[in-house]
């Protein structure tokens, strides 16, 4: 069976012919997973030995989860299931302990990807008149190149800036007349934040767009970055295992991350027992890629918090919409026995107009106990000789996430500036008790 649509077809597919056309692919990675060593077993295991075995999207709840300590311990060869002289590119994950993840792709798996990056820019309402100045590292990881190549496709005015280099990037942005930036949401407020003292203003620039991801944040932050900037900042979600950026995206109605379904299988878990859950549930999000042949992955879990947001998107696409990252398994924070998670902290902190664009979260070890500390810069007009005032408003930060995380931390005010700021993604939290988050 052939299913031909061109792509705008595909994104306003019922659901009974994306199933289909999901099936028929997803039937063509089991056969290209099934040349590699590490999914003969485990498919084998769940008894596929080919794909005929599979007579429905449902079947894929046989196959075992697979895992990031599954692609450490096939590295480096163990997930190639083409020829090595098919492969164009690799990619690798930016892990900091133990083995990178690595990715392979031949031409055609680059051409999928890009076709997505581009869609992907098109639902935020991006054309070939846009300037795209890409403020995202380039190299093994993802982020910055998946974009990249997608604008390009698109016909947009493609500017590679990478990341770091504030002053250049302001000088890039009011020299070439950029519409549409790439970047991480803490970038897009540090950037803010130099504005004066590097000799510019809002004004100077003509942006219109912000396309922000690679690390989660909140709605608070995404509505700060929107109202420093007088723009539309959209949410974007992706992961190198799946290829990056582009794996969900938002539309122009910003009600949740379209997730390209004839290319990725969606599944939500629960992230405790890994039982299947409903649309509307929160849990661990696990995913399918068909559309990589050199480097299949089947139900893999990334460990990234969300939820199916449920309806039907006005914009017409009938692909399932995720909301945005609320966190990661790996990353709650377990204090004195209290389940806390960063965004928590981050939702709290960035409603308060006191409160600058740069914080971070500090764990210890008080005695047998453990300490939180919550660093925060506070705003040019809130430092003060005033004590009380500084006092005052330390109290009511501690109450409200009191209130929310149900612990009472220590809460630190600095300067604006004062914090360490990182160029690529952002290291919230530090936890001294012998892990770094």
């Amino acid at each position: 069976m052939i299913l031909t649509y061109t792509d705008d077809e595909i994104q306003r597919l019922d659901r009974e012919a994306l199933r289909s056309l999901q099936l028929l692919r997803f039937k063509k990675i089991i056969t290209q997973a099934l040349k590699t060593d590490f999914y003969k077993k485990k498919l084998g295991g769940a008894g596929i030995k080919n794909a005929e075995d599979i007579t429905s999207i449902d079947d894929i709840k046989k196959i075992p989860f697979t895992t990031k300590e599954d692609l450490r311990n096939t590295y480096p060869f163990g997930l190639l299931a083409s020829s090595k002289s098919d492969v164009v590119r690799m990619h690798a994950s930016s892990g900091t302990t133990g083995k990178p993840t690595v990715i392979y792709q031949s031409q055609n798996d680059l051409d999928n990807w890009t076709n997505l990056t581009r869609r992907s820019l098109i639902a935020t309402g991006c054309t070939c008149d846009d300037v795209f100045q890409n403020m995202m590292t380039y190299g093994l990881f993802t982020g910055g190149i998946g974009l990249h190549y997608g604008a390009e496709k698109l016909g947009m005015f493609v500017i590679p800036a990478s990341s770091g280099n504030t002053k250049r990037q302001f000088m890039l942005m009011k020299d070439f007349q950029t519409t549409v930036v790439h970047a991480t949401p803490s970038y897009m407020l540090h950037l803010f934040s130099e504005i004066e003292n590097m000799g510019f203003s809002p004004e100077d620039f003509v942006l219109k767009k912000a396309m922000i991801g690679a690390e989660p944040h909140s709605e608070e932050i995404r509505r700060k970055i929107e109202s420093c900037f007088s723009i539309d900042a959209y949410n974007s979600y992706g992961l190198s295992e799946m290829n990056g950026p582009s794996v969900a995206f938002e539309c122009t109605y910003k009600c949740g991350m379209h997730v390209w379904e004839d290319a990725y299988i969606l599944e939500i878990v629960d992230r405790n027992s890994l039982t299947p859950l409903e649309d509307g549930e929160q849990g661990e999000l696990v995913l399918t890629n068909l559309i990589r042949e050199s480097t299949p992955i089947i139900r893999y879990r990334t460990r990234d918090l969300t939820k199916v947001v449920s309806g039907k998107c006005e914009c017409g696409r009938t692909a399932r919409r995720i909301d945005r990252i609320f966190g990661r398994t790996d990353d709650m924070l377990i204090i004195n026995g209290v389940n806390v998670f960063p965004s928590q902290i981050e939702e709290v902190i960035m409603k308060m107009p006191e409160i600058g664009n740069n914080y971070r979260i500090l764990v210890r070890k008080k005695g047998t106990l453990d300490d939180l500390i919550v660093e925060m810069e506070v705003g040019p007009d809130i430092i003060t000789d005033d004590t009380r005032d500084l006092y005052q408003l330390k109290e009511r930060i501690k109450d409200e996430l009191k209130a929310s995380i149900t612990i009472n931390p220590h809460v630190e005010f600095h300067e604006p500036g004062q914090l360490p700021v990182q160029q690529g993604k952002a290291i919230r939290v530090v936890d001294e008790r012998g892990e770094l988050k």
